[in-house]
């Protein structure tokens, strides 16, 4: 017997789908390419002032150290004021978590963990780092992926053509409220979009001066520390491995930057992270959250 499809299904639906991809694509101004987008600026703003502290929360707080605060936050604006998005409300978290992990919510809400500041040795791999996940948010791949969120719902879709979607709807879609990472689904990229961010990311350390090794030295942190099985590397489940992503580092930083090598042009500051940050993180108590330690507990 064969059974035919509701009529929603067959072509109410799909249609709904094509209309909404039509009214909402429109050009990034970071990447230059189309994309559909149906969380407006505003809307991230809000969703993103909404759910940063409640991460801030589930990762163990603020890093108790005013002077890595301002150190982080200082340079994190610094990269955001030359992006294509300055006008964001931007924050720069330093957690207080033994994971290793750096992600961005919608509206400019970056956050770096103390597992994974203890992995970097110098400030313009600090600068790759948080370049990376400005280059998240300025090439709006979080509001893609919670538009393709939405759209796998039959509501999704058409609360999305409508163009009524609640911050409500939008903080469900992220996972807000669910335990630590529960959203963190929805930061994991494709590889393009990650290509795209390290790319980005390389665009606006370099225009402050950092030097773009620093990424590609980020990755290989990154390969040596989830060599052992990956103990507290929750930035595997948000981060495609770093392999590929070296190789094309280097690739490209050798044809966009070849005189990268020019320590009057480009530099590296390992002195200052060091007495800055490694220093004053090792006079600090251990990190509030750590599930690993937690678990072998």
């Amino acid at each position: 017997m064969i059974r035919t499809q509701p009529l929603i299904v067959r072509w109410i639906l799909p249609a709904v789908m094509l209309l909404a991809a039509v009214a909402g694509c429109s050009t990034n101004p970071a990447t230059g390419e189309k994309q559909l987008n149906w969380v407006s600026a505003d809307r991230e703003k809000s969703i993103g002032a909404e759910a940063a502290p409640q991460f801030v929360k589930q990762y163990g707080g603020d890093i108790p150290s005013a002077s890595i605060q301002k150190y982080v936050s200082d340079l994190g604006h610094r990269l955001a004021e030359i992006s294509e998005r300055p006008d964001l409300d931007w924050e720069f978290h330093a957690v207080d978590s033994a994971v290793i992990n750096a992600f961005a919510l919608p509206g400019g809400k970056v956050f770096i963990t103390r597992g994974l500041m203890e992995e970097l040795r110098s400030e313009a791999q600090l600068a790759g780092v948080l370049g990376h996940e400005v280059g998240h948010v300025t090439a709006q791949h979080i509001g893609q992926q919670m538009t393709r969120a939405m759209i796998i719902t039959g509501a999704g879709v058409a609360i999305g053509v409508a163009g009524q979607q609640s911050d409500e709807d939008w903080m469900t879609v992220l996972g807000v409220g669910t335990s630590v990472g529960g959203g963190l689904y929805l930061l994991s990229y494709g590889r393009n979009q990650e290509t795209q961010s390290d790319e980005l990311g390389v665009r606006y350390m370099t225009r402050l001066g950092y030097n773009p090794i620093g990424q590609v030295q980020v990755m290989k942190v990154l390969k040596r520390a989830s060599g052992g099985g990956g103990a507290g590397m929750e930035f595997l489940a948000t981060h495609p491995y770093p392999d590929t992503r070296i190789k094309h580092l280097n690739e490209v930083i050798k044809e966009q930057y070849p005189d990268y090598k020019d320590p009057q042009k480009y530099r590296v500051y390992r002195d200052r992270y060091q007495s800055t940050v490694l220093d004053e993180l090792k006079r600090l108590p251990k990190a509030t959250h750590d599930p690993q330690a937690q678990a072998d507990g």
